[in-house]
């Protein structure tokens, strides 16, 4: 019997399709502006900094949704319990279906409790929850669906469910995460104490532990002091979006939509698609994308902002890139992957940093859009909040983000083109480097400018549901960063001494890891039939301040997988980085069809037929 493999769906949340394709562009008619939502107050004198029309478009953002709902109607009859089955809702409401059954148990006007529970993934990260609140009945309609009549009723919330959360589990989460996390820091600090007692006896051991400790502590302190460069509404350099496409038929479609739907000045925004000759149906996505935007939107002058352009060959990501930046006609240039969306405000935000003339780039935000799939996408969404909101954060700190990351960064366009010719030539150990680009560029920029960090630049990103696709890109990424960190070594004592310092730790730390690992857990307990449990305490602390960050700022249920991220680290990933030590000078991808992905692949099928060859009998 022959088992299929049961394909995975990935499990996004799904925004109720606006009647316009370009919801949040600046309205050069001035016939309908951002604020004005459905449901949205939008008086007369009323402040409009960009905090607040951040949070009307967050309150205006409605979301498909398909689950039950307790509707606890009051009358003079008594109280009735209506069931209905959700059909969109927003933080300000809930559109509901009835059945026919259920008569005029409810009427526009009314006042009902409502109970329901939001499942993961219907709305975004921190909403998944169950719901008790008072809602009023403000729109009601018949319509035939499946040979049944049904009625839907439109709630709107006594409060929206931002204000309601925040009452309850969000606030919980702040004030149970905050104080957690400080107990976790200050026990960490009493274990580093430790080391101290014991340096002599392993000087070696003790010292990284002291090293990992301090470094550890250090990127939470500064991730918890920085802060966003804040928007400047006179601030608005013209930008061009680069987006590179190889083989992204699922996702190129939402790519370009967002990167169009930019709340940004139209004059000063065009998007450059480069598809990298795809073997599926990109291009055909690409061109239909382009086409319904023209036919949409085209008073938005779509048809000088928007172009595609094929490649004659397959030439690599960077190739492609370089292309796209030699197409763009303006000054700053952003570099958005395939099946990355943009917040329409990121691009609004990306730019604010570039007031200062050293600054050469700056990353976004990325979140995990696929984040509810299964066990590892969750894990990575820690993983990748923790890495951008910390790490990228701490570093920003010092202007020196060591990576501006594929997903959503930013460069002067005249730097990228003064290295170009040397990031497409880029080989090591005499093998082309053809991934690792987002760390490569980094390098040649930080080498010579600052860097830095927007994390209200937001973008999400399909990550690997799979768990051999997810291990080939970890192994990729640890090649390229331990080859890119190498080459940053060579000038980052240029920067500021406490950056410098906490880079060389960094590099240290990570590499030495499996040596220490395997000392404390397998040697240790061997030859000195002592139980490692001061080390495993530390693993635990380690995870806890991991989970507990996340808890805090982003207050959703998901903050329990950053230990299970922490132990698949220990006990899975981290053995890649041996593998990396001897083979980071590889050029293969893994997970895509590179010109070097096929040269090793028939390689490898080579070997297979001469080996067959060789046993063959006489």
């Amino acid at each position: 019997m022959i088992r299929k493999k049961k394909e995975i769906v990935e499990k996004l949340s799904v925004p109720k399709a606006d009647r316009r394709t370009l919801n949040n562009v600046p309205d050069p008619d001035q016939i309908r502006v951002t604020a004005d939502r459905r449901g949205l107050s939008d008086s007369p004198g009323e402040n409009r900094d960009q905090d607040y029309l951040d949070k009307l478009r967050v309150l205006g953002l409605r979301y498909l949704a398909d689950f039950d709902v307790l509707i606890q109607a009051r009358s003079e009859a008594g109280k009735t319990i209506v069931k209905a089955r959700a059909v969109d809702i927003s933080a300000t409401g809930l559109l509901v279906k009835l059945d026919a059954g259920a008569g005029n148990s409810v009427k526009v006007g009314d006042t009902v409790r409502m109970r329901f529970e939001i499942p993961a993934g219907t709305m975004p990260e921190g909403f998944e929850s169950t719901v008790k609140i008072d809602a009023v009945a403000v729109r009601s309609e018949t319509e035939q669906q499946e040979d049944r009549e049904k009625r839907m009723v439109a709630f709107q919330f006594a409060k929206p469910l931002t204000e309601y959360f925040q009452k309850k589990r969000w606030g919980y989460s702040v004030y149970m995460g905050s104080s957690m996390l400080f107990v976790t820091v200050a026990f960490i600090m009493l274990m580093r104490m430790e080391s101290f007692i014991y340096f002599k006896y392993n000087m070696f051991l003790y010292l990284y532990s002291l090293a990992a400790a301090v470094f550890l502590l250090t990127r939470y302190l500064f991730g918890a002091l920085y802060r966003d460069v804040p928007i400047n509404p006179d601030y608005t350099p013209g930008v061009s979006i680069i987006i590179p496409c190889f083989n992204e038929e699922e996702w190129i479609r939402r790519t370009i939509i967002s990167c169009m739907n930019q709340d940004y000045p139209i004059d000063k925004l065009e998007v450059i698609v480069v598809d990298d000759r795809s073997t599926d149906r990109s291009v055909e996505e690409i061109q239909k994308a382009i086409d319904m935007i023209h036919s949409m939107a085209e008073r938005f002058g779509t048809r000088e902002r928007l172009k595609m352009v094929v490649l004659p060959e397959n030439r690599g990501k960077r190739e492609a890139l370089v292309k796209g930046v030699e197409m763009a006609k303006h000054d700053l240039v952003v570099f958005v992957d395939s099946d990355s969306f943009l917040e329409p405000t990121a691009i609004k935000h990306l730019v604010q940093p570039f007031q200062d003339p050293q600054m050469g780039g700056v990353a976004g935000r990325t979140d995990v859009e696929n984040k509810f799939t299964n066990s590892i996408t969750k894990l990575q969404s820690v993983r990748y909040y923790i890495a951008f909101r910390v790490i990228k954060a701490a570093e920003s700190w010092f202007d020196s983000v060591t990576c501006l990351s594929g997903p959503l960064s930013c460069y002067r366009k005249d730097l990228v083109l003064q290295h170009a010719e040397a990031w497409l030539n880029q080989k090591f150990l005499g093998q082309p480097a053809t991934f690792g680009d987002d760390r490569s560029m980094t390098n040649f920029i930080l080498k010579t400018h600052r860097t830095g960090y927007q994390d209200a630049a937001i973008c999400s990103t399909i990550v690997p549901s799979k768990m051999n696709v997810f291990l080939k890109q970890q192994m990729r990424w640890k090649r390229s960063w331990l080859r890119e960190s190498l080459r940053a070594a060579t000038f980052i004592w240029r920067k500021e001494p406490f950056m410098a310092l906490f880079f060389y730790i960094g590099l240290i730390v990570p590499i030495a890891a499996p040596i220490v690992v395997l000392y404390n857990l397998v040697y240790v307990p061997l030859v000195y039939q002592i139980f490692p449990g001061t080390f495993l305490m530390g693993l635990l602390l380690m995870a806890m301040l991991m989970s507990l960050a996340h808890l805090m700022f982003r207050k959703s249920k998901l903050w329990v997988f950053g230990f299970v991220f922490c132990l698949y680290y220990e006990f899975v990933l981290l053995w890649q980085m041996p593998v990396a030590w001897v083979t980071f000078w590889k050029s293969t991808w893994g997970t895509r069809e590179t010109p070097q992905d096929v040269e090793a692949r028939l390689k490898k099928e080579m070997r297979k037929k001469n080996k067959k060859r060789i046993w063959l009998p006489f």
